[in-house]
Order: C-alpha cells, then sequence, then structure tokens
C-alpha cells in the first residue's frame, strides 16, 4: 500500500495554491449542478457512496440522517430511488439494492458500523458501472475524506462513468490535497462537480444532498424551481450562495 501511495503522490505533484472560501466553493459547486441535465429516463436513481473507514464515523452517523431528508426533498418533485455502496475494513465493499424511502434506507446504514481500512474507491466505481448496463443511474454521489489507491485507475473507471453519462458528485470532507485533485478530475470526467466541506458545514452538505437528490429525480428544470423556494432548506441554501457571493 505504501508504494501504492508513493505512486499516487508521485502522479499528482502538490503544487502550493491558495484555499477559496467554503462559501465559493458551494457557489461554484452549485453553478455547476445547475448546468448537468440527467439522461432521459434516469429520473430518480441515485448512487449514494460512503466511505465507511473508521475515521468516517461521525459523518457517516450525519449522512443516516440527511438520506431521509433526500427522500423528502425529492417526494416533492417526482420520487428517488437510491443505491448504497460502501467500503470500510479489510477489502469489504458492499452495494445494497435499491431503496425507495428513507426509513428503510437508515435501517440498513444503522446496522452498519465502520471500520478501520484504506480507501476502496475502484471498487465503488466498479459498483457503480455494474449498476449503470443495468439501468440508467441519474447520479453518483460520493463522500469521503482521503484516496490512497492508483489515481490513473480511478480515472479510467470514471471515464467509463462519464461515457455512460453518470455524473459524479464528489463531496469531500476536509482538504487532503491528494484526494482533491483526485476527485476534481473525476468530477471532471464524468461531467459532474466537486465541493469540499468540513465537520462544522453539516447543514451546509444536507442542504447540498438534497438539491442533488432533486436534480436525480427532476433535472436541471427541478434544481432552478428550488433554489426559488426560499423557504425550504436546499433552497434557502441555494438563495444565499449566488456565484459571485463571498
Amino acid at each position: 500500500m505504501a508504494n501504492t501511495r508513493d505512486r499516487t503522490r508521485e502522479s499528482l505533484v502538490r503544487q502550493e495554491t491558495d484555499v477559496p472560501s467554503t462559501d465559493n466553493d458551494i457557489s461554484a459547486f452549485l453553478d455547476r449542478a445547475r448546468e448537468i441535465k440527467p439522461r432521459p429516463g434516469a429520473a430518480g436513481r441515485l448512487i449514494f457512496a460512503l466511505d465507511a473507514t473508521m475515521s468516517r464515523q461521525p459523518t457517516w452517523d450525519r449522512a443516516c440522517q440527511i438520506q431521509a431528508e433526500m427522500f423528502q426533498e425529492a417526494d416533492k418533485v417526482g420520487g428517488l430511488k437510491i443505491k448504497l455502496v460502501y467500503f470500510r475494513g479489510f477489502g469489504e465493499c458492499k452495494a445494497s439494492r435499491w431503496f425507495e424511502s428513507g426509513e428503510a434506507l437508515a435501517h440498513a446504514m444503522g446496522r452498519i458500523a465502520c471500520q478501520g481500512g484504506h480507501t476502496q474507491i475502484r471498487k465503488v466505481l466498479t459498483a457503480a458501472l455494474s449498476a449503470a448496463e443495468q439501468e440508467k443511474i441519474a447520479a453518483l454521489v460520493y463522500v469521503g475524506d482521503c484516496m490512497e489507491e492508483d489515481v490513473d485507475l480511478l480515472c479510467d473507471k470514471a471515464g467509463q462513468l462519464g461515457l455512460l453519462g453518470v455524473p459524479m458528485f464528489l463531496f469531500q470532507e476536509g482538504r487532503d490535497g491528494v484526494a482533491e485533485r483526485a476527485f476534481r478530475e473525476m468530477a471532471r470526467l464524468t461531467n459532474g462537480a466537486y465541493c469540499p466541506f468540513d465537520a462544522g458545514s453539516a447543514k451546509q452538505l444536507a442542504d447540498l444532498l438534497k438539491a442533488v437528490a432533486v436534480f436525480a429525480s427532476g433535472g436541471h428544470t427541478a434544481l432552478q424551481a428550488l433554489e426559488k423556494q426560499g423557504e425550504q432548506g436546499a433552497g434557502l441554501l441555494l438563495q444565499q450562495l449566488k456565484p459571485g457571493r463571498g
């Protein structure tokens, strides 16, 4: 694994750059999300992929709560089906059936405990490709904090998803530089979007994920409509984070 990390870090040369503000990052993410159009017939199917290694327990717990809100927001547009994909421990990566309710998915997630281990993002992408080859998928959401694999192999898989018309929405907790560059490239290859968050922006993450759920259910038009609903959580965030703000 050490050799893999070395190759990864060699292939992603670190550059000293100014770290943009969280508001600007989220604004740019929403700007990009508005431009993406789901494949015809893909509405409603979303793959929700999570890093379930030991360091991710707090985020996993938040995701258990957020996913219920994703279903609720999407139901206002046209419904949502979510397939959970996660990895943890030594070589364990699993994909669930399609869930059509937050209660059922929460029950399944509640039985899963995070375990120490290295990232297995390549397996997540393989699972997503397998699902996308069987039925149309509106989007793949991935939430994680680091990347310990060969970036070229990941980008090859991401490129295949891009050819199938599945955009990746990648959310990174923290600012690991290697992971950020890999996540940004996977977002680019799939015509998707990237956005960082931290422990203090759980509310922002929730609103962004709800916006993605609405996108999966109703596409660009539904996302625009959500922006106009300032009295609702995700809509309020979209109103507050207009392009150019911050």
